[in-house]
């Protein structure tokens, strides 16, 4: 199972940089953008939202705006972000960290994610310094903690050793690094220490206590321990003190800043987390309450869901059960009062009452263009206050980003959907996401007319034959000189059509000729 979830977090390769003129591509279409209305990427994996500032970690890299969202910033293929996608971003005094990555192909042909680094700005994303991804030295294979000298397993590679988390308590800043293991740092990035955490058989550690184990994430030439609880995915600091640490095999808090650890799992605790893989975790402010999304790993007991503390993870309460939970946000109203919001595989869902009920928005369209977010995998949010009265909701999907501008009640107020894609020439189409997979999203059909007229648009299959009328002489009007159709993958039946090429023709009087397009559907 922990296999299985791993090719989840796998990370695309994207592009991340600086320069005044780039250009990035997007399915078989170029476009150049440096500053403009919209992010580069659609698929947001984190989202930092204070004042009129924006920050958004996207499988493009980072994208900033100063003005809440009005125009961005994007960062893409300059150095020293090369190609990189941002796995992670933080702010701290005034300091933008953003760590990076990248899918590389391993023993000719398996992909696994490989850690790029990190990269910090002091001066708002004005210059930047990058520091590579943390390795060991390959005799680097004893730690001292306390009384005990214990033996590490050098990870020597950058390999999987990539950083899904960054977080800052008091001085220090904490990666998150999968077979990298947890990492501090107190100079700002300069050198890194590798974090003693409990073994999978051992509920807590001090450095007063004598233990016998290896820090080891896998098996292998270095010996037979392979700790689930070493292979690290989620940090979160809360004060200058206390920290919790997400793993493949619970939850990890200290309350010395890393030194001494108790262990939150499924099993060791009469109130527990539902599942002991951890891949997100959030502090409300308000309530002082911790948010994990607790998956299942590898025992047949546990399950997926959304685990959530008061008591600084004594006890636990389970909500959300069976959902594939990302992270978390948090509304603050009138500095009392919060709402929790999840993003997940199936929605973003809000609750008012910590988890005893949850509202998802009816629909997530454009308020001005009714264009819609044709996915349910969601990612990131967050909010931010706007003026007295209205806030804004800032939500990052896998097909686009979206700012609800909420002035009353649950996802009440004015959508914005910010979407990225290349220009289309008269007389030209396209389809996005491509390949698509119609249990995850809605692809794109994008074209341009000469004029406002009827359209219709046919789906056929490899043989040419027709598997769906998608519209028939549909009034079209253009909007931002372009047009855009979706399909949801399914035949004229209503089921989802199997894998495999398909093709889709536009016709209408104002076209100089029919036009055709090819989709590729993966389930």
């Amino acid at each position: 199972m922990i296999k299985q979830i791993l090719i989840l977090l796998t990370i695309t390769t994207s592009l991340f940089g600086q320069n005044l003129l780039k250009s990035y591509r997007i399915g078989d279409q170029n476009l150049d953008q440096t500053f403009g209305t919209t992010p580069v990427s659609n698929s947001t994996q984190d989202i930092i939202a204070n004042d009129d500032w924006v920050i958004l970690g996207t499988s493009r890299g980072l994208s900033i705006s100063e003005d809440n969202g009005e125009n961005w910033k994007n960062f893409y293929q300059t150095s020293p972000f090369g190609s990189d996608g941002t796995t992670a971003i933080g702010y701290e005094n005034g300091n933008i960290w953003a760590t990076t990555g990248r899918s590389v192909e391993v023993d000719g042909g398996s992909m696994l994610p490989e850690g790029t680094g990190i990269k910090y700005s002091v001066d708002n994303g004005l210059t930047w310094t990058s520091i590579p991804q943390p390795i060991d030295d390959p005799g680097d294979s004893l730690i001292t903690y306390g009384i005990n000298t214990i033996r590490a397993l050098p990870v020597t590679t950058t390999i999987s050793n990539i950083s899904y988390d960054i977080s800052f308590t008091d001085s220090t800043i904490w990666i998150a690094s999968f077979a990298g293991g947890l990492r501090k740092s107190s100079d700002m990035g300069e050198t890194w220490e590798r974090v003693v955490l409990p073994p999978d058989t051992l509920d807590s550690i001090s450095p007063t206590d004598t233990l016998d184990f290896s820090l080891q994430p896998v098996a292998g030439a270095f010996g037979d321990e392979s700790w689930l609880n070493h292979r690290v995915f989620s940090v979160l600091g809360v004060d200058d003190s206390t920290l919790y640490v997400g793993t493949a095999g619970g939850i990890n808090k200290s309350t010395d800043n890393g030194i001494s650890w108790t262990k939150f799992n499924h099993k060791n605790q009469t109130n527990p987390i539902s599942g002991n893989f951890v891949v997100g975790l959030g502090f409300n402010d308000a309530d002082k309450s911790i948010w994990a999304a607790t998956w299942k790993a590898e025992d047949l007991e546990e399950f997926w869901g959304v685990s959530h503390s008061s008591d600084g993870g004594e006890n636990w309460e389970v909500t959300l059960p069976n959902e594939h939970a990302h992270n978390f946000g948090f509304k603050y109203i009138d500095g009392s009062d919060s709402h929790v919001m999840v993003p997940t595989d199936k929605g973003i869902f809000r609750s008012g009452n910590n988890g005893g009920s949850w509202v998802q928005p009816s629909a997530i369209k454009d308020s001005d263009t009714n264009f819609p977010i044709a996915t349910n995998i969601f990612y990131a949010v967050t909010s931010n206050q706007v003026n007295a009265t209205d806030y804004h909701i800032w939500v990052g999907s896998n097909s686009g980003l979206v700012r609800l501008t909420e002035t009353s009640g649950f996802w009440e107020g004015d959508w914005k959907v910010y979407f990225a894609s290349a220009e289309v020439k008269a007389d030209e189409t396209f389809a996005f996401p491509n390949p698509f997979s119609p249990a995850q999203e809605l692809v794109k059909i994008k074209y341009k007319l000469s004029r406002d007229d009827n359209v219709t648009i046919r789906i056929m299959n490899f043989s040419m034959e027709l598997v769906r009328v998608l519209i028939q002489d549909a009034p079209r009007q253009q909007f931002d000189n372009h047009i855009i159709d979706f399909w949801d993958g399914k035949d004229e039946f209503g089921k989802i059509v199997t894998n495999g090429v398909y093709f889709y023709r536009i016709d209408s009087d104002a076209l100089n000729e029919p036009l055709f397009g090819k989709i590729m559907v993966m389930k």
